[in-house]
């Protein structure tokens, strides 16, 4: 079966919804469990993993299983102008406040100190 190629417009449409940009600006912090994003995020576990499956069909995310979890994490792009786009998307969500109290929030929810999960994400990507 042949997979369709990841392009600029599924991206794009990848990034055009708040949760979906949320969800990616608490993956720069590192790998994530589904069940620490929606409650991070304050949405059903469904929404979460719809907007997870959006992303991974978009090329942003990849999925690691570890035994019923399902752990998400920013994908390793070889496109430079996707690789590109994701930096800047990250880059304008790192000075969203939301983004930072979303991160306050996954730090409590996975007690992980606040600082540690600013300091990867400013380093991601």
């Amino acid at each position: 079966m042949k997979t369709a190629a990841v392009t600029l417009d599924h991206v794009f449409a990848a990034l055009a919804d708040e949760t979906r940009r949320r969800i990616l600006g608490l993956l720069a912090s590192g790998e994530i469990c589904v069940c620490h994003i929606h409650e991070a995020l304050d949405i059903p576990q469904p929404t979460a993993s719809r907007h997870l499956a959006h992303l991974r069909k978009a090329g942003l995310v990849a999925t690691r299983r570890d035994g019923l979890w399902v752990h998400y994490r920013l994908a390793e792009l070889d496109d430079p102008a996707i690789s590109g786009v994701l930096r800047s998307a990250l880059a304008a969500l790192s000075s969203n406040g939301a983004a930072t109290q979303d991160r306050k929030k996954l730090s409590r929810v996975i007690d992980v100190p606040l600082a540690q999960l600013e300091r990867t994400a400013r380093s991601c990507c």
